[in-house]
């Protein structure tokens, strides 16, 4: 008996080493500074001048997409993938400095780019010439910010007709004009009663008719702002703000705001703010924008698991719950009723890609292959990318797992992880790591 126990407490030892030092790696991939390394250049001093703006067919405006569901509107893209992708161009000036890591993923609309980064002492915005990759205009402004992963924005930003508005890790909103980058206004939602995240505002804005809405946080859950002015039109609720953005949603023929915030799911009505229905989903760190196909809203946090919420404009009822896809921060896509995702831990380049039928949470297959990544539909094929810079170029089928194209370091060196997700506008595939834009020809 007396071996018995010791041999349980030699097993309760080791597991609780092997915990700790699971927890100790887990912290420190979550708060460490990731440094940048490898082609670093100078912002070029010579601008693009100021070209005449045009309109792509499949523009790509605002986070996650014109229907913020991770979806392109290009068709016609190369699948062959033997002879990998025409790289048209590169730059490597998104982050000034050592210490400036920015995450913020590129939106596009015609021969216009616009992407944050990040020197020693401000936020920094670029705008790129699609054609070329030459710089068009830079803006910037001081911002103090904390050095938890970087410094430098994590939200998207959005552009609306001339206007493009940029939200920063310590809060900024800021409203540029697209031709030129003139500073139109800029709000900190800290001094209306925001409270930063540990990890900093992340939360993209959203443009609603005559206003751009954001997350704050504090006592300022979820900010409106006239989005020719930046006066505040309305704030609403305290409370710990996500990570996710906020999105629009259809619902019985009206616009509503779904807003993922720290303690759940918020319906809201853009007009005044006020909740239309609440659905509690309570982590720290809700960084997976929920996806929406007719009435029913998938969501996904790491540790948590998912479900899938049926909703009306002033009720929800949840049609099922488990931990088939648990996403750290990786956003899934929903094709043809069926849920296409990563799931795991962010923090390094392992974990699962799965299949999951949307209406009853079956999960219909699960991949180790890919590792650990993020993910974005294109003509009926998932471009997805390892946090190390590997493409893959999956074709969705809930009866089995389908790779038909891979290219491996499409971003060159990857120390740390590459988690900017991939972007796809009028026929160009967007790539970002850190200091670094990659653009490639995809048709």
């Amino acid at each position: 008996m007396k071996k018995f126990w010791k041999i349980t407490l030699r097993v309760l030892v080791v597991l609780i080493i092997l915990f700790a030092a699971f927890a100790y790696y887990a912290y420190k991939s979550i708060n460490k500074e990731q440094k940048i390394t490898g082609k670093h250049d100078v912002i070029p001093t010579e601008k693009a001048g100021i070209s005449e703006m045009n309109k792509g067919n499949a523009d790509w405006p605002n986070w996650r997409g014109p229907h913020f569901d991770g979806k392109s509107p290009v068709t016609g893209i190369k699948t062959d993938w033997t002879e990998g992708l025409e790289k048209l161009w590169e730059i490597n000036f998104l982050c000034q400095g050592q210490q400036t890591a920015s995450w913020s993923a590129p939106v596009i609309v015609g021969n216009r780019l616009v992407i944050p980064g990040r020197d020693e002492t401000s936020d920094l915005v670029f705008c790129i010439n699609t054609d070329n990759g030459e710089l068009i205009w830079q803006g910037s402004y001081e911002a103090e910010a904390g050095t938890a992963h970087g410094p430098g924005s994590r939200a998207t930003p959005f552009i609306d007709t001339n206007y493009v508005y940029t939200f920063g890790r310590s809060g900024d909103l800021v409203c540029w004009q697209l031709t030129d980058g003139k500073l139109i206004w800029r709000q900190n939602v800290n001094d209306l009663g925001g409270g930063e995240l540990q990890h900093g505002h992340s939360s993209s804005p959203v443009v609603y008719k005559d206003m751009v809405v954001v997350q704050g946080g504090g006592k300022a859950l979820v900010l409106a702002f006239n989005k020719y002015n930046g006066e505040l039109i309305w704030k609403s609720y305290e409370g710990l703000a996500g990570f996710a953005a906020s999105i629009l949603i259809n619902v019985e023929g009206d616009t509503n705001l779904l807003v993922y915030h720290g303690k759940g799911l918020a319906c809201m009505d853009p007009e005044t703010g006020k909740d239309l229905w609440r659905a509690p989903w309570e982590f720290e760190m809700n960084a997976t924008t929920p996806v929406v196909a007719d009435n029913i809203v998938f969501n996904t946090s790491f540790q948590m698991g998912c479900q899938a919420i049926e909703f009306t404009r002033d009720n929800f009822k949840v049609l099922w719950k488990n931990e088939a896809i648990s996403a750290h921060h990786s956003d899934p896509v929903i094709i043809d009723g069926y849920v296409y995702g990563y799931s795991g831990f962010s923090g390094r380049n392992k974990g699962e890609f799965k299949c999951v039928e949307l209406k009853t949470g079956n999960e219909m297959w699960s991949t180790k292959e890919m590792g650990q990544g993020t993910t974005t539909y294109v003509d009926r094929h998932l471009i997805c990318m390892d946090v190390k810079g590997g493409l893959f170029l999956v074709k969705p089928d809930p009866k089995a797992f389908n790779v038909i194209g891979k290219i491996e370091n499409a971003l060159g060196e990857v120390r740390y992880q590459a988690w900017t997700v991939p972007v796809v506008a009028n026929g160009k595939l967007y790539l970002r790591y850190l200091q670094t834009l990659v653009c490639y020809n995809l048709i």
